[in-house]
Parts: structure tokens; C-alpha cells; sequence
């Protein structure tokens, strides 16, 4: 068991908390703002049509009083304000319980934009297939949208992982046998008809419309002038052109008839790790106590262990290799009843045989150390889970004579290879290198999600301001321009400002760098949740390393 050491009436635990609860309450506000969609008058639009909303859909598809864990709702945060935005991307994706079977749903939102497809929006659909492709997790489609939104078709249509990798992923997932279901529930045209004509079943409301080309368009080509019903009608789709397996009048009526389709699939076979799932246990210490462990602007070091004794079961914690290569954390617990290996960032400072080492950096010892643990890990053939709060490898000139690169590249590549599910939450930073070898965004963790206090980039904002300043002062200097003092520092607040905004984790999870931004106190919950849907895939590739540093 892990002891804590914790003082919850410290001043600086106190502190971390109050402002926690600034950034809380910031985000709620966030969230509520995204899961508006296109507005109120959209929705009221929708509601006039006898359809329901996105969120509406799915609240009557999955189980009743079980919650969607919703993936990616800060999608588009920000972005294409010229055209008015795109909240959550124009489309609502997570993980859902359907006659007691994890589900991946997928709705568009017709509120934003009629559903269109914006960059992001293909970018998100593509996550969500991707996730379930990996997992095995079975997938519905509520299928309403104008198809491609044409101003920016350049960005959406040509490139490998634009619109047409949607479908890809469908032949892909039909392949491997992982059940597709599709509902159109509104509009479904041009390309965009490929999704759910691609699945297994298809269902479509009255109303609905499916073609590859609408009315107007089709009498601008050939000259033949036709009903939207005639052209791509629910009725004509399901008694004249076959193509519709279900015909139903209501959106509710569709809904129902997909959770009666989901009661008849098998339960899948799961993988051989989550048969080891044990009866979880509750972890000793409250949750709530990350809020005053760790801050949210990373001005204290803090012990990793205390956070792993709030999210494992019973707060046990098996440490391997506790006094080497102390920067980081490795060790084995279960969460929710799974076996699980850790890897996390130590934040406290490691004083050992006379030398001092700064938490959050990864030094040669404990890349070593970690490289060797996931190979470990992949012999158990269990998961892992990396807790990020990193400032990257250490430099200097004892660094690199103790080699760091070589053993660093060791570290990368055994996360590369790992073939066993990985699941990474980031609590701080993550920056440089120190993102790759922790199993980011480019290492294809199953899963990956931040806290609010997480910040991504090459390197923290003072230290990038401080060098972007530099270059703009030399540039200026080149065209006889010398910048007095107070411009300098006028300038220097401009661009760590400008940079900074980019260190916001709604910016990453905008660009889908982060599958979900989670508060501290759901980190279990959503670790969980990610396990049980990696379960679903009982399939394991042979774990090859290649040429390995030593």
C-alpha cells in the first residue's frame, strides 16, 4: 500500500485548490458553450423538422442512466471563426453503453452548419474509426449532414487523411468483422452517401434524403428535374433501389429499432489480459486531493505517488526499480480490476550520492530504466499507462557523455514497438522529446487524454519567448532598427503571450493532439472506461524491437 504523506491543511495545498477552482469553472463554461451546437435557433430548426439534435440521439440510444463518455468535444475549439465556427467539429463522438455493450457513436450535428464537413470534422470521424478499429469497438452512425463544406474542400477532400479515409476505415473495420450501423436521419449527399451505404445495416428515416447528387445539382448536369423524395427518398431507397434496410417514420422509431439490432450481436471475445480483471477496489485517498497535489500552473513539485495512490485500486502499487533512475516512476497496480503497468514523471527533486536531479526530467538512468519496464510490460502482456508531466531529457555535458541520446532512442523505441494497449494522461507538461518517448500523440496510445493543467509544446513559453525574441532582435539589428528597452520588453510580452495561447490544452484538443480534456477528479473513471473498451480486442501482434540501443 502507498502511504501518503499529503497536507491537506498546508498553504500550498490550499492554494493549488482555490485556483483550481478558477480553471474549473472556466472549462464548465467552455463545455457548455460546445455542446450548444449551432445555437438555440438551430436547434429549434432541427426540432421544427421532428428530428432531434445530436446529443438528443444519442441520450435515447444508449442505455438509460448510464453516462456517453464523449471524445474530442473541443474539436474546432477556435477555429474557422471566419465562417462562424465549428463546435465539437460538427460532430458528437464517444463511447456509449447499448444493451449493455460498449459502442463507439458517431452523430453529426445538423445545428452546426447542416452538419457539413469541415477539416476538423473528417479529422474527428477518422479519430473515433480509428479508436474503434484498434479496439474492436462496434460503431453506429447517426448519419445527418450536407456533406463536404465546400469553401474549404481543398482542405477536406484529397489528402490521405481527409473525407475519403472515412470510408476506407469502414471496408477496413467491415474486414476485420467489427459491426457497423448506420441511421440516416436527415441529409446524406455527394460523397458523404459512401458512410453508411459501407456498414452492415443501414436504417432511414422519412425525410431523409441519400443521393450522390441533390435536385438542384442533378438538373445543373443533365437537365432532368426530380423530387428530393424521387431522387433519394427514404421509401424510394427501401422498395425501389433496395439500398435501405430499414424504413422508419421517426427518428425515435430509428433509435429503437438499432438497440433491438444490438441486443441480437454476441458479446466480443475479449482480450486475454482483461480475463485477469479482478473485483475493483476503491483507492484509499480521495480524488479530490489531486486538486491540492498538483497545481495547475505547475509552480510545485509534487510527489507522482501520492497521484497513482488516487487512481489504482486499494492505492496498491507494486514499484519496480524504486531506486534507480528515480525521475521516473515505474510499477504495476491494477485500476478498475486491470493488471496495468505505470509509467509516470517524478516532480520532486531527487537528491542521491551527492548529485541532484530535477523531477520532470528524464535522465539516462531512468530511460533505462523505463525502456527496460515496457519490455517487462509487453512480456506480461498487460497495459500501460503513462502519466506525462515532463520538461524533456536532460542536456549538458555529463548528459551526453553518459550518452542520453543513445538511451533515450532506447526509451523510443521500446514505446514504439510496444505492441500491448497504451493509455496516456497528461497532468502537466509535455514538452519536447520528453511527449514522444512517453507515449504522445505520435506513438498511437489507444487513448489519450489531458488535464486542464497539461501544456504541450517544443518548450515552456518563457524559455521559446526568450528565444524567438532573440531572433526577432537580430532581424530588426540586420535592418538597422536596435530596439530600446522598453520595446524589448513590450515585444517580449507580445510573443510569450502569443505562444502561450498555444500552450492551452483546448488548443491541442482543437487539433485532436488530446482524444478528451478530463477534470483530475474523473482521471480513474476515464482510465477505466478506456480500459474496457481496449479490451474489446483480443488480438495481439508479435513484439519485434529491431536494432536496439544498449
Amino acid at each position: 500500500m502507498l502511504p501518503t504523506r499529503l497536507d491537506r491543511e498546508s498553504q500550498e495545498f490550499k492554494r493549488s485548490k482555490d485556483l483550481w477552482v478558477e480553471v474549473i469553472r472556466e472549462y464548465k463554461a467552455s463545455l457548455e458553450k460546445v455542446r450548444q451546437g449551432g445555437g438555440p435557433k438551430a436547434v429549434e430548426r432541427q426540432h421544427q423538422k421532428g428530428r432531434l439534435t445530436a446529443r438528443e440521439r444519442i441520450a435515447r440510444l444508449i442505455d438509460p442512466g448510464t453516462p456517453f463518455h464523449e471524445l474530442m468535444t473541443f474539436a474546432g475549439w477556435g477555429m474557422y471563426e471566419e465562417w462562424g465556427g465549428a463546435p465539437s467539429g460538427g460532430v458528437v463522438a464517444g463511447l456509449g453503453r447499448i444493451q449493455g455493450q460498449d459502442w463507439m457513436i458517431i452523430a453529426n450535428d445538423a445545428t452546426v452548419k447542416a452538419g457539413a464537413f469541415f477539416p476538423i470534422t473528417a479529422k474527428k470521424v477518422i479519430r473515433a474509426q480509428t479508436i474503434a478499429l484498434e479496439n474492436r469497438i462496434p460503431t453506429v452512425y447517426l448519419v445527418d449532414s450536407a456533406g463536404v463544406f465546400l469553401p474549404l474542400q481543398d482542405e477536406v477532400f484529397p489528402d490521405q487523411d481527409d473525407f475519403g479515409r472515412i470510408f476506407y476505415l469502414n471496408a477496413r473495420m467491415s474486414a476485420l468483422g467489427i459491426p457497423q450501423i448506420s441511421a440516416i436521419m436527415g441529409n446524406c449527399v455527394a460523397g458523404g452517401a459512401y458512410l453508411p451505404v459501407m456498414t452492415d445495416v443501414l436504417l432511414m428515416t422519412e425525410g431523409s434524403g441519400l443521393y450522390l447528387a441533390g435536385p438542384a445539382l442533378v438538373k445543373a448536369a443533365i437537365g432532368q428535374e426530380v423530387t428530393s423524395e424521387e431522387l433519394g427518398g427514404a421509401k424510394m431507397h427501401a422498395e425501389v433501389s433496395g439500398t435501405v434496410d430499414f424504413y422508419e417514420p421517426t427518428d425515435e422509431s430509428a433509435l429503437e429499432r438499432i438497440r433491438k439490432l444490438v441486443e441480437l450481436y454476441p458479446k466480443a471475445r475479449l482480450a486475454s489480459w482483461a480475463e485477469a480483471r479482478k473485483e475493483a477496489q476503491d483507492p484509499l485517498y480521495s480524488q479530490e486531493d489531486l486538486y491540492g497535489l498538483v497545481s495547475p500552473d505547475g509552480s510545485k513539485p509534487y510527489d507522482v505517488r501520492e497521484v497513482i495512490a488516487r487512481l489504482v485500486d486499494g492505492s496498491e502499487f507494486l514499484e519496480y526499480k524504486a531506486s534507480y533512475g528515480e525521475t521516473l516512476v515505474t510499477g504495476f497496480a491494477r485500476i478498475g480490476g486491470f493488471p496495468v503497468g505505470i509509467v509516470a514523471n517524478q516532480r520532486l527533486i531527487v537528491k542521491k550520492r551527492g548529485r541532484i536531479e530535477v523531477g520532470g526530467v528524464i535522465y539516462a538512468e531512468a530511460a533505462d530504466k523505463a525502456a527496460r519496464f515496457i519490455l517487462e510490460v509487453n512480456q506480461m502482456n498487460i497495459p500501460l499507462l503513462f502519466l506525462q508531466d515532463v520538461t524533456g531529457f536532460m542536456v549538458g555535458k555529463e548528459s551526453e557523455q553518459a550518452g542520453i541520446i543513445r538511451r533515450g532512442a532506447k526509451l523510443v523505441n521500446a514505446v514504439s514497438n510496444s505492441v500491448v494497449p497504451r493509455i496516456t494522461v497528461i497532468l502537466g507538461g509535455s514538452f519536447g522529446a520528453g511527449n514522444y518517448a512517453l507515449s504522445g500523440k505520435a506513438y498511437a496510445p489507444r487513448f489519450i487524454f489531458a488535464w486542464p493543467s497539461a501544456k504541450y509544446a517544443v518548450m515552456g513559453g518563457a524559455q521559446a519567448a526568450k528565444t524567438l525574441l532573440e531572433l526577432e532582435v537580430e532581424k530588426l539589428k540586420r535592418q538597422g532598427k536596435e530596439p530600446s528597452d522598453e520595446e524589448l520588453k513590450e515585444l517580449y510580452e507580445r510573443i510569450k503571450g502569443r505562444y502561450e495561447e498555444s500552450l492551452d490544452p483546448r488548443y491541442a484538443a482543437a487539433r485532436l493532439w488530446v482524444d478528451e480534456v478530463i477534470f483530475p477528479h474523473e482521471t480513474r473513471n476515464w482510465v477505466v472506461r478506456a480500459l474496457e473498451a481496449c479490451a474489446l480486442n483480443p488480438e495481439r501482434e508479435p513484439f519485434r524491437l529491431g536494432v536496439f540501443q544498449v
